[in-house]
């Protein structure tokens, strides 16, 4: 229950509080001689839907369009006695674009003046941040088409390599952990209460939390971020979710990469040379076969307009199919006739282990009045990866491990005045749930002084459910010169539901030699006992409900407010508060 509380002093031209989901457009309309024009109307035309938004300039000819969905817009100011003015400006998320006017007098005229002028400034507030555009994110590649990946360009933030052989997709910054960073995707939380990586799916996954082809933008913000973001004590991620125009329009996109453009490795290319020498020796062509490698990824998504200017539909599905070898070499002691018996080289071999996950995403935007908009829109993610063995664990002992992530969230915008009302209302679940590939038959585990062996299936069953409904509220006024206020509330109400069944396969240890409390090396002193691999020395089996179901409620509340004095120097002020009512279920008691 500690509040934060933040005063940040910027020598930068004015700027407004970051928005999570939207950008602002703001400046000064002044006459031919720099004097303020007051009472002027700046209108902002979304080129795309056509939705319009406007303001009037104050008497210090400043004036403010905040809560802009991002995208392209026509600026235009009209003022009677003047001549109309317009300019094309790019509004980007949680950025304030600083737009300026210089009207000249003359008689009313019916078309607006278009004015070409230098590109418009981003004003960074105290935020250490950096905008993913829309256009890198169509141009730059990545293998794996994780939107994460870009995250990279904001500097002192990193994200995880794609490696053939990686497991983990997630990102970090400032030399903290990835458990310390959240993302919001058009405002929603992705935020992992139960297990590591700091983003729910991501810290034991080859996938994407969220399907490229759906991101318009977003802003990585690593130092310095604003009260309205919660969650996070790392970098934040928000980004926006693409939505349908004035125009029906679709993306395809198929890639594949096989085992034919990977380079062998060393593993491989010692098969290689053995088998080769076997098949010289022999007269015989070689035995050796490529491991088998393959990652498919596929993306359709279009939109369009259901209603003309005012009801757009936007919706995208990507698939991404991987086979990948998993080798299995294990080193069995010789001299041992009763593990000899075993036969463990029958299980040695490359083996494919197959990833799968399925993205689907839909959006429903609906221009209600010139003062108000809505919008709905649902993702899910599945996937299962077949995973876990390798080295001296054999095929048997993989397991299944599965994830789903679905979001549905509804969010109402009103303007009018100064005022801008952003409310939204979202259901998450995220559920995570391995269990062994090959279940039904017990592991057997070969202690040695090599590495040691598993044979039989995976030990435990895991079931980790979070599931939360949030409402969200937020209220911005910049109807005061030098001054923009903005504040808001947060409940979530949490649902935890774990079921952990941990060692519920039984698992047979053997080993060469047996001492007190310990299985030993064969060089160990005589006293202990020889078991030779006969018999197992110890049994380790659990049994039991491994069921925790908590509750948690999560209360949130800021208020922040950019005080500009002048032109030059812009204050952030900014108070946040956060309470759950059970974190860390301090109440459970053990049956």
């Amino acid at each position: 229950m500690r509040p934060f509380v933040a005063a940040l002093l910027l020598f930068l031209p004015a700027s407004l509080a970051a928005q999570t989901t939207t950008g602002t457009i703001r400046g000064y309309v002044r006459d031919q001689n720099g004097t303020p024009v007051a009472t002027a109307e700046v209108e902002a035309r979304q080129a795309g839907t056509g939705v319009m938004r406007s303001a009037a300039s104050r008497a210090d000819g400043s004036y403010i369009l905040p809560g802009l969905a991002p995208g392209n817009y026509t600026l235009t100011v009209r003022r009677i006695g003047f001549s109309p003015q317009q300019r094309q400006v790019t509004a980007q998320i949680g950025a304030t674009q600083l737009v300026d006017f210089a009207l000249q007098e003359g008689a009313l005229e019916l078309q607006a003046l278009t004015v070409e002028a230098a590109p418009v400034v981003e004003l960074r507030t105290s935020e250490v941040a950096v905008n993913i555009t829309p256009q890198q994110m169509q141009q730059l590649p990545t293998p794996s088409r994780n939107f994460l990946d870009l995250a990279g360009l904001a500097p002192g933030v990193v994200a995880t390599e794609d490696r053939i052989d990686g497991t983990s997709r997630t990102f970090r910054s400032g030399g903290m952990g990835a458990n310390s960073s959240n993302v919001f995707v058009d405002g929603s939380s992705l935020k992992n209460d139960l297990t590591t990586g700091g983003v729910a799916g991501q810290d034991n996954s080859r996938g994407n939390p969220f399907p490229r082809s759906a991101i318009r933008e977003y802003r990585v913000i690593s130092q310095n971020f604003k009260a309205e973001y919660q969650k996070a004590t790392g970098a934040i991620i928000s980004a926006t979710t693409r939505s349908g125009t004035n125009r029906w329009a679709g993306n395809a996109l198929f890639g594949i990469q096989n085992k034919g453009l990977l380079a062998l490795d060393t593993f491989s290319l010692k098969d290689k040379h053995r088998a080769d020498s076997i098949a010289r020796a022999n007269g015989t062509p070689s035995t050796f076969r490529v491991p088998d490698y393959s990652r498919v990824l596929t993306s359709l998504s279009a939109g369009g307009p259901i209603m003309r200017d005012r009801l757009f539909f936007f919706g995208s599905y990507e698939g991404n199919y991987q086979d990948r070898a998993s080798r299995v070499s294990i080193q069995a002691p010789t001299g041992y006739p009763a593990l000899d018996s075993v036969n463990l080289a029958q299980y040695n071999g490359n083996f494919t282990s197959p990833f799968r996950e399925h993205l689907v995403f839909g959006k429903l935007n609906y221009a209600i009045n010139d003062h108000s908009s809505a919008e709905l829109s649902f993702n899910t993610r599945h996937e299962t990866d077949i995973k876990g063995f390798g080295g001296g664990a054999t095929l048997s002992a993989a397991n299944n491990f599965r994830q789903d992530v679905t979001i549905a969230q509804l969010r109402y915008n009103r303007f009018w005045g100064g005022w801008l009302n952003e409310a939204k209302i979202d259901f998450s679940r995220f559920r995570r749930d391995p269990s062994p590939n090959t279940p039904g038959t017990p592991q057997r585990l070969f202690h040695s002084s090599l590495p040691d062996i598993r044979v039989g299936s995976d030990l435990s069953t895991q079931d980790f459910v979070q599931k939360r409904v949030g409402l969200r509220n937020d209220l911005t006024y910049s109807g005061f010169q030098q001054h923009t206020f903005k504040g808001g509330v947060s409940v979530d109400f949490v649902k935890y539901d774990i079921r952990k069944l941990n060692n519920e396969n039984p698992l047979f240890e053997y080993a060469d030699f047996v001492g007190p409390g310990c299985w030993c090396r064969q060089d160990s002193s005589a006293a202990q006992l020889r078991f030779a691999y006969r018999n197992p020395y110890q049994l380790i089996y659990a049994t039991g409900a491994g069921l925790v179901s908590v509750p948690n409620t999560q209360f949130g509340a800021y208020l922040q407010d950019d005080w500009s004095p002048t032109s030059r120097l812009t204050l952030n002020l900014g108070l946040r508060w956060d309470f759950e009512t059970n974190m860390i279920n301090s109440k459970y008691v053990t049956p």
